[in-house]
């Protein structure tokens, strides 16, 4: 991987885990209802990429599907979870999206799992639990369910999308806003209040916070992403994409005062271990350090 290209791809890894961070702000410290930050969120989004929508791809009914699993679904749970978890929380239960993926392509697509790929299932899952449980209560936050809950979406979303063939990535931007932006906003409209209470004490931090997550990470960061996913094999970039809950950790801590203690980091280990389980063949465990320093 040339040196251009790592930046690209930690830029972009910055760029999403200081997303988590910013909304955990502007949901928890000034009060944005999550349903209405979601659903502005994703109108911006649809008004950028609406040169793109068509022609619709087909079915246009599984792509409605899948943009409302990816975007709406998704991040309207993360930014319920955010509003009682920690950033650094969110990034380690997130990582369940990696086995849910799995399972669900065993299920639906038909495909084969080894045993070393069951093992990393079971590292992620066993760390992302001893994040999500309270030794004192043994049970789960509302909030990290919230999350786990996003986690299946997106994995839901990202098996169906094998089944559509030849959608740009801009043109599937474009679905994920078109399809995700009127549940949200009816929802927001039945479900919260406060929305007009948020634009007149926080209207600037409002405003930055969803041009940042609606055009910096879906348009532009989404999208050089895909780029480099066609440019280079997934057992390089994926990995490398665990700079993202690491940075995500590392930003809450500093910016959120983040808890950060001994469950915390254990549980942090054993799933980050295990989703590299899970993306690394055996033949390939040494191949990104070593495209990365120019000798493959």
């Amino acid at each position: 991987m040339s040196l251009r290209d790592l930046g690209l791809l930690v830029a972009i890894c910055l760029v999403w885990a200081g997303n988590s961070v910013m909304s955990k702000v502007l949901i928890s410290h000034f009060g944005a209802p999550p349903l209405f930050y979601a659903a502005v969120r994703f109108a911006v989004v649809s008004v950028a990429t609406l040169p793109w929508l068509l022609p619709a791809p087909r079915p246009p009914w599984r792509m409605i599907a899948v943009g409302l699993l990816i975007g709406g679904g998704s991040f309207a749970l993360t930014f319920l979870g955010l509003k009682t978890i920690s950033p650094s929380a969110v990034a380690v239960v997130t990582q369940l999206s990696v086995p849910m993926s799995m399972v669900l392509s065993m299920t639906l697509l038909g495909e084969r799992v080894r045993w070393r790929r069951g093992l990393g299932m079971a590292l992620t899952l066993g760390g992302a639990l001893i994040v999500m449980w309270d030794p004192s209560g043994l049970a789960p936050s509302a909030g990290m369910l919230f999350v786990a809950a996003a986690a299946f979406c997106a994995s839901l979303g990202a098996v169906m999308m094998k089944q559509i063939e030849g959608v740009s990535p801009r043109r599937f931007q474009a679905w994920v806003g078109f399809a995700s932006v009127w549940p949200l906003a009816l929802l927001s409209a039945v479900c919260e209040t406060g929305q007009r209470a948020v634009l007149a004490h926080a209207l600037w931090p409002f405003v930055g916070a969803v041009l940042f997550s609606a055009l910096l990470v879906s348009v532009v960061a989404h999208t050089a992403f895909y780029g480099l996913i066609r440019k280079y094999e997934v057992n390089l970039i994926q990995p490398l994409t665990l700079m993202t809950p690491l940075a995500t950790i590392g930003l809450g801590v500093l910016i959120t005062h983040d808890p950060f203690g001994v469950r915390m980091a254990l549980g942090t280990v054993i799933a980050l271990a295990g989703v590299l389980t899970i993306a690394l063949r055996p033949e390939h465990l040494m191949a990104p350090w070593a495209m990365i320093r120019g000798r493959a």
